[in-house]
């Protein structure tokens, strides 16, 4: 009789014959090599089959399922693979990622060491056009713990990842927990009934797994979480948090567990979307509202007063049906962007826009009192400024024209001066400019940017910078500053300058989030091609940066 593996990982695929070898190669070669390894291809129509095969035939670890019809996501897959799985414990890969060598050992450890229904370990994400590496949500992993259920530990609601955890499969059967099929953001409801229904569980602080992202893929290749822009996805992501409300609240859980899961879906799930309103048609925003306010509704105002006030700004613009104030509202999120302008109610309540909130909703949501735009420090005042006109002038120069909307009246009605500044390398390139006044709050100027003027590492320098504008209360180094970023044409098309050395530099519009300005160094020649993506790796790279900041 064949003995039974120790873990089986699932390689869940679907028409990604190139990247499948990949990881099927990292479960290969995990240190602990008492597993089974089984490919579950939701009815491929690629060469993922033969690829498949191919990988079967050459190690007998590994077999390989296909499903009789596409099922459209993660669930069905994940589902049958754990159907016929045959060890005590069990994990999950897309075929897109990898596990690192000592997953496996590290999280049987886990389990070794304590009577545990899962075990779980932090994330890294590796970007496939910079190859930067970044921990997913890694202030979750900085020490290693276990939690006697989700109860001692609500805000692990936030780490909604399946792949980077190791179940006991008794613990999964026990509960009859299963992947939903036929929606999207599958993970969410599964992971939120493993932390509900889990004695204990430990967290470990190593990397298991290796999450690549593909931030400027195609809208026809990238995975569902890039998908935001159809409405489909906006409703799937709407009808899991609806799932996993139902459960909780059948789980009898605690108003602390349910306040981190409504917090969880307002400052993640919803900014996803937020983010990304100024890039749709305002008939789109209004469709988005449709779908989505009905669920905010019910939601808990505990949640609600957590949220950060541009945040909040744009859920009551939302809920005024403001929808093109909204667009423009998400443009500033996060980066500390102010409104073009105010409007003050009899009581003296400040409020975002021309037009007071219609409801009391609004009126909580739009209501800007509390960052006191008026008299707050002037290094913090939030300034808005944006380019009305961006184009390529003479001599490899950037022709900017800038708008400031001053909503405080923080600033005198005379000449501002400013200064843009734009830092590669690390060194910072200064370009003075002068700001008229053009109306009640709103300042104009024009400056141009040789982006040949900076000052370059020996080495070259290869990457994007986004230039920002530093405004003053008196003459540039002398009073107190305020440096903002400066929010480009959402689209335009992009050109190229010189920069220095034999540096080519791009001009063109962010494309996501705030879409600010983004100028983009590549190294010219030889040397500088080889040089600079050396410099750019791991050891090298860090003493790169110790050497420019001594």
């Amino acid at each position: 009789m064949t003995p039974l593996p120790d873990v089986t990982v699932t390689v869940i695929v679907h028409n990604d014959a190139e990247r499948l070898p990949r990881a099927v190669a990292s479960v290969r070669a995990q240190t602990h090599r008492d597993i089974e390894i089984v490919i579950s291809d939701d009815h491929s129509t690629d060469d993922t089959p033969r690829v498949a095969a191919e990988l079967a035939a050459q190690d007998d670890r590994v077999r390989v399922l296909r499903l009789e019809r596409n099922s459209g996501g993660c669930g069905a897959p994940r589902n049958r693979a754990l159907e016929t799985a045959r060890a005590p414990f069990v994990m999950f890969l897309d075929s897109d990622d990898e596990l690192p060598p000592r997953a496996c050992e590290l999280l049987l450890a886990a389990h070794a060491g304590a009577d545990l229904d899962f075990a779980m370990g932090a994330v890294e994400r590796v970007r496939t056009d910079t190859g930067d590496v970044s921990f997913w949500m890694a202030h979750l992993f900085a020490r290693r713990r276990t939690v006697r259920g989700i109860e001692d530990e609500p805000r692990l609601l936030f780490e909604p990842l399946s792949t980077n955890k190791m179940y006991r499969k008794e613990f999964l059967d026990r509960h009859a927990l299963r992947f939903p099929e036929g929606l999207h953001y599958e993970d969410q409801l599964f992971t939120a009934q493993a932390y509900t229904l889990a004695r204990a569980f430990t967290v470990l602080t190593e990397p298991v797994y290796r999450w690549y992202i593909a931030p400027h893929a195609a809208a026809d290749t990238a995975t569902i979480s890039n998908r935001r822009h159809l409405l489909s996805n906006v409703r799937d992501r709407v009808a899991i948090a609806r799932l996993i409300d139902d459960f909780l609240a059948g789980q009898g859980v605690s108003d602390a567990v349910r306040e981190e899961k409504d917090h969880k879906f307002l400052s993640h799930d919803l900014r996803l979307y937020a983010g990304d309103l100024p890039y749709r048609e305002t008939a789109w925003v209004a469709k988005f509202a449709a779908e989505i306010l009905p669920y905010l509704e019910g939601l808990s105002a505990a949640a609600f007063g957590r949220m950060r006030r541009d945040e909040r700004v744009v859920v009551g613009l939302l809920r005024e049906g403001r929808y093109e104030e909204a667009r423009l509202a998400a443009r500033g999120l996060g980066q500390g962007v102010g409104p073009r302008g105010t409007v003050t109610d009899a009581g003296g309540r400040a409020y975002w826009g021309s037009v007071l909130p219609r409801t009391p909703a609004g009126r909580s949501d739009l209501d800007l009192t509390e960052l006191d735009l008026t008299g707050c420090p002037f290094a913090s005042a939030r300034f808005r400024h944006e380019i009305t006109r961006v184009g390529r002038g003479e001599d490899d120069t950037v022709e900017l024209a800038v708008r400031t909307y001053d909503p405080g009246r923080r600033l005198p009605l005379a000449p501002l001066p400013a200064r843009l500044h734009i830092s590669p390398g690390g060194r910072r390139l200064p370009v003075p400019l002068r700001m008229d006044p053009a109306g009640r709050g709103v300042f104009e100027g024009t400056v141009r940017l040789r982006p040949a003027a900076a000052t370059l590492p020996a080495h070259g320098f290869q990457g994007v910078r986004h230039p920002v504008l530093e405004v003053t209360e008196g003459r540039p180094g002398a009073g107190a500053g305020n440096t903002g970023v400066l929010l480009a044409p959402l689209h335009f098309t992009p050109f190229d300058v010189a920069g220095a050395g034999r540096h080519r530099v791009t001009v063109e519009p962010e494309g996501r989030e705030a879409g600010r300005l983004q100028l983009r160094w590549r190294p010219g020649g030889a040397v500088g091609r080889l040089l600079v993506p050396v410099v750019r790796k791991g050891p090298v790279r860090r003493a790169a940066k110790a050497l420019v900041r001594r």
